[in-house]
């Protein structure tokens, strides 16, 4: 879970800061002086801008609040889909090409979906034969599969995510 925006660290050499005339009405001092201040977060790219007070530092520190509560936000969306994503995989949508298994009394069948297998002898099955010793093995061999693939999938974001932050 991630902390308060107020909380959110963001170091000073992670930040690129623009200072350029403020516009827009406000007197001639509007022309002269360079109050108005532009953050950008290099790993992000998340832009943060304030003109509205005549002071620099004031304008500096209400776009630094922004950029916090910015990439606040983006981490809180981030974690929001993780979540979603998670939910709808252990949930599903509860719909008829979700079965697990079924059993075919009828033709003497098991049939495990998420291996894509078929045992022969159901009454052997149930009883714990070498039909569901090979369905065991078949199904730990397709959850380590997916173990695999989930952390490729988590270190091919992490790839995208720190060339992104890069450029």
């Amino acid at each position: 879970m991630f902390e308060r925006e107020e909380y959110i660290d963001i170091q000073p050499q992670d930040l690129k800061v623009e200072i350029f005339h403020g516009s827009g009405p406000g007197g001639q001092s509007v022309n002269i002086t360079d109050s108005a201040v532009r953050i950008t977060h290099i790993h992000t790219g998340t832009v943060a801008e304030c003109r509205q007070e005549r002071s620099q530092a004031k304008n500096k520190e209400i776009a630094l609040k922004k950029l916090k509560s910015r990439n606040y936000q983006a981490q809180l969306e981030v974690q929001e889909i993780k979540r979603r994503t998670m939910r709808k995989m252990q949930i599903g949508t509860k719909g008829r090409p979700e079965n697990i298994r079924t059993y075919n009394f009828q033709q003497d069948r098991v049939t495990d979906h998420r291996v894509k297998e078929n045992y022969s002898n159901l009454f052997e099955f149930m009883l714990g034969g070498e039909g569901l010793d090979g369905l065991i093995n078949a199904l730990d061999y397709h959850e380590k599969f997916l173990n695999i693939e989930s952390m490729l999938d988590s270190y091919q974001m992490e790839l995208q995510k720190n060339k992104s932050g890069k450029s």
